[in-house]
């Protein structure tokens, strides 16, 4: 069920201690565009590097690549993209608005009953998958949905809108080749097959995968960091054997949703949700969908691609793209099971898990803090060093014990307010370890460290502390 004040709460969080920020704020922003401050870039850096090592580095048969964001205009014609990549879109003719009509629908089935809003949207999804715009109208139509903006049912037809962004290569405009920024990361993977399988002595099945930016001109942009326009993709695609497709897809579904669940998470919080409209290119696909504050929502899909890319860029290339088996001595295009997870709506996730605002009132006293529980291994922060008082040598003794820590994870130093003040920001950070130097630190050398989650406290020896939170935040 949506709870739009947890993610107003989230958002305005997010803001006041530097996660994300909106893009170009002091010129009023740019719609679907964020920028991430200090805190979101090492949140979604830790998030990155978990998945890439996941991957590549406990997998034997995955490597990584990183493929160019401009890629021959030809591409994404062999791909689909030209002709196919189009969501449709509806306009309210008094306000002039523009809604996808997925998201039209979704929103209006959240002010109505869950058993009528059930029948409606599997309507939808039988109307999309038939590509009946007439029938979509004519549901939006005899069900009264309003504009947002104007409160009218007056709508355009439903018709199709291309979301690649388009510009142009070339220094004199006349000579110009129109290029797009891509709208998804995997085609560097397809034209880089045979690259990767022979300078990598590659033998089927085995992966490419690659994280990078990606371009959509999402007509509804919303959700926050959600559903931006310009967002971070972390794909991977497995080449298999003809054939074998089904059991690489149930494989690769088991295997991505563990690694969510690595993440500490409920499993109660996630599902599967099987695709009724297939894109062109897929025999099976599924979304693996969490429970955002906005409800369950796509975080991350598992795709059979069938051998539609590596077929259509051998077409269109001119260039052979099979894969030699020397086991059955036989040349096949292979089959590609594709896992493809959204990195700015795993920071979403990561977040809207964490984010907890806790009561913490006694028959004494009133007090509560917000903290973000998040994974250690994922914290922005791993350590904050505070030093009790500003002078007598604690100050010294803090910096010296950041100089140790700081070549093997993130630590922070803060001397300002006082010590329940200062653990309150820790805690608002996400930050899991909280050490306090004292004046008795002066004579034996021991610490006070404490625990985000429970916040316990114990003292320890300093020389402790290092390996204490290594072994805490490490991520195999």
């Amino acid at each position: 069920m949506a709870n739009d004040n947890k993610l107003a709460n989230i958002i305005a969080h997010c803001k006041e201690y530097g996660f994300v920020f909106q893009s170009s704020e002091i010129y009023d922003g740019l719609s679907a565009v964020y920028d991430y401050g200090q805190n979101g870039a090492e949140l979604k850096r830790n998030i990155r590097d978990y998945w890439w090592k996941s991957m590549t580095q406990m997998h034997d048969n995955i490597v990584g690549i990183d493929a160019a964001i401009f890629m021959h205009p030809t591409v994404w014609k062999a791909s689909g993209h030209v002709d196919n990549f189009s969501d449709p879109m509806i306009d309210n003719k008094d306000s002039k608005k523009r809604y996808r009509v997925d998201h039209l629908i979704e929103a209006f089935v959240e002010t109505i009953d869950k058993e009528k809003g059930d029948e409606i949207l599997q309507q939808m999804e039988q109307l999309l998958a038939a590509n009946d715009f007439d029938g979509l109208k004519a549901m939006i139509d005899a069900n009264k949905m309003k504009c947002s903006i104007s409160g009218t049912c007056n709508w355009t037809e439903v018709r199709q809108f291309n979301l690649m962004f388009s510009t142009e290569i070339g220094s004199v405009a006349e000579e110009a080749n129109v290029i797009y920024l891509r709208p998804e990361t995997a085609q560097g993977i397809f034209v880089n097959f045979l690259n990767v399988q022979k300078t990598g002595r590659m033998k089927i099945p085995f992966g490419i995968a690659q994280t990078g930016k990606a371009f959509r001109n999402e007509i509804v942009a919303r959700g926050f960091i959600f559903r931006m326009r310009e967002f971070e993709q972390m794909e991977m695609q497995f080449f298999v054997k003809p054939g074998t497709q089904k059991e690489w897809y149930d494989y690769w579904k088991e295997t991505r949703m563990k690694w969510h669940l690595s993440l500490g998470i409920s499993a109660d919080k996630y599902r599967f949700h099987d695709h009724v409209k297939l894109a062109h290119y897929a025999d099976m696909a599924c979304d693996i969908e969490y429970d955002f504050p906005m409800g369950f929502k796509e975080v991350e899909g598992v795709h059979s691609r069938t051998d539609f890319d590596l077929k259509q860029h051998q077409q269109f290339s001119g260039k052979k793209l099979t894969y030699f088996d020397t086991d059955i001595n036989q040349h096949y295009t292979p089959y590609v099971i594709e896992t493809s997870i959204g990195l700015d709506r795993t920071v979403m996730m990561i977040l809207s898990e964490a984010y907890e605002e806790e009561d913490l009132s006694t028959a004494d006293k009133q007090d509560s803090r917000t903290v973000l529980r998040f994974p250690p291994m994922l914290a922005p922060i791993k350590l904050a060093v505070l030093p009790l008082t500003k002078k007598d040598g604690l100050p010294e003794i803090a910096r010296d014990l950041i100089a140790q820590c700081k070549p093997h994870f993130k630590c922070f130093y803060e001397e300002k307010d006082t010590i329940g003040k200062r653990y309150r920001r820790q805690d608002a950070l996400g930050t899991p370890f909280c050490v306090t130097i004292d004046h008795q630190t002066k004579e034996d050398n021991m610490v006070t460290i404490r625990y985000r989650d429970s916040m316990l406290q114990e003292r320890v020896p300093m020389e402790q502390i290092k390996n204490m939170v290594l072994e805490k935040i490490k991520m195999f």
